[in-house]
């Protein structure tokens, strides 16, 4: 029986090369494919093992925090009405803040703690650390005293009713809210820290007389070691306000100095300038402010960061808003020292005779 089959014809030299080609293009690609998904794989584990430790150290829900954030530019707005006398305030007296603590908790709140002269390391090679940390380097200072807590609002409530100063925004007809004695005070702008300390008979802190203090001289991450430890301090939403000063005990410094971690943001007297021997890039030290060019702009909030002949201020210790990363005792934040907000507070330094 004859077969149906058909004999293939051989492969012409042309046709050869053209198998030739696709076969090569279609190992190429493959080749490439694989490094790329290798590669978006190698990221993908990188970005789950950032963001992983950072919702790990959460300790509450994320998906909870849209109801944990207040609105964009609230405090700014706030502030800004405060300070052109928008807002009715009839501040207690002396007498009824004196009443909001006992004798033992006011000499507490009162409580200065000496650091030693000496040098100690400032600033952090760390890798993941934001290139305004960097270099790490040793800076001497001589001995200094500095506030044991934040500057409480019980504290603040006696500066506005003895030296008849405006209160913050957020105090609701300029009184101590209830129950918020103990809390560090917040919606302050520099200018107002910085007028509290010389009412007080003292000023603020430096950038590295905060530091020490909050860090020692063996150059630990925060003011209790290397490792983040959650329960030691007040950050990342996970209470979703201020906390009493007094609250996270474990999270001292090596010298006694408390909140020098998450609660509040920390004004501190120097202009945000680079390290010597930074690699920060310029720009990132330069002032600026939001300009609209042209109508069509403004209407629609639009603008353009344009610089300044002006300098930021330092702000330190991260606050009940931080990622886990800025509370680091090297960390620096920055702002314009007009600004307040609902986690900028303070604390004061002295100088030691």
């Amino acid at each position: 029986m004859a077969s149906n089959l058909k004999k293939s014809k051989p492969l012409s030299q042309l046709e050869r090369t053209k198998r030739s080609r696709y076969l090569s293009a279609t190992l190429v690609t493959c080749a490439a494919l694989a490094v790329v998904g290798g590669s978006m794989h190698v990221i993908d584990i990188g970005h789950g093992r950032v963001f992983g430790e950072m919702r790990n150290k959460a300790t509450y829900d994320l998906d909870n925090m849209k109801d944990r954030i207040r609105a964009a530019g609230e405090d700014s707005t706030r502030n800004k009405m405060n300070e052109a006398g928008l807002h009715k305030a009839e501040p207690d007296s002396l007498s009824v803040v004196a009443g909001m603590l006992t004798a033992e908790q006011w000499r507490e709140i009162d409580t200065l703690v000496e650091i030693p002269g000496g040098e100690f390391k400032m600033g952090s090679d760390q890798l993941r650390t934001s290139s305004q940390n960097s270099p790490e380097h040793k800076v001497l200072l001589p001995a200094y005293s500095i506030d044991k807590y934040p500057t409480t609002n019980a504290q603040y409530a006696r500066f506005v009713a003895e030296a008849k100063y405006r209160p913050p925004a957020d105090w609701e007809g300029g009184k101590l809210p209830k129950n918020e004695a103990l809390r560090p005070v917040t919606m302050v702008s520099w200018y107002d820290a910085s007028n509290y300390c010389t009412w007080a008979g003292k000023r603020l802190p430096k950038e590295s007389e905060w530091e020490k203090a909050a860090r020692g001289v063996d150059g630990r991450r925060w003011p209790w070691g290397n490792d983040m430890d959650a329960k030691r301090l007040n950050t990342y939403y996970s209470v979703g306000s201020a906390t009493d000063v007094t609250t996270y005990l474990d999270g001292a410094s090596p010298y006694g100095v408390m909140d020098m971690a998450g609660n509040v943001f920390q004004w501190v007297e120097d202009d945000f300038l680079p390290y010597d021997g930074s690699t920060a890039p310029g720009e990132l030290f330069q002032g600026k402010i939001g300009v609209a060019n042209t109508p069509q702009d403004r209407a629609m909030k639009v603008v353009d960061l344009v610089g300044v002949d002006a300098k930021y201020k330092v702000l330190r210790g991260g606050s009940w808003k931080s990622d886990p990363f800025s509370t680091a005792t090297y960390h620096r934040n920055y702002s314009w020292p007009n600004y307040a907000s609902d986690f900028f507070g303070f604390r004061c330094a002295a100088d030691v005779n």
